[in-house]
């Protein structure tokens, strides 16, 4: 992702117990496990996505 900006988001907590649109979200993160860091474009809907699960989720700098 060269020339934009990103943002890395680790899940810091399961997502058992949540209602099923909150883990769709996590997949649409492209989050599978627990400890995952991925890397997404900072968007306003990457943005709202980060907002909905931020209980589960953590924003980072960095690997």
């Amino acid at each position: 992702m060269a020339n934009k900006d990103t943002i890395f988001v680790r899940q810091i907590k399961s997502g058992i117990g949540y209602s099923k649109d909150q883990k769709a979200t996590l997949v649409g993160l492209g989050i599978r496990r627990m400890n995952q860091m991925v890397e997404v474009e900072d968007t306003p809907s990457v943005r709202g996505m980060v907002n909905k699960i931020r209980h589960l989720v953590r924003i980072e700098s960095g690997e």
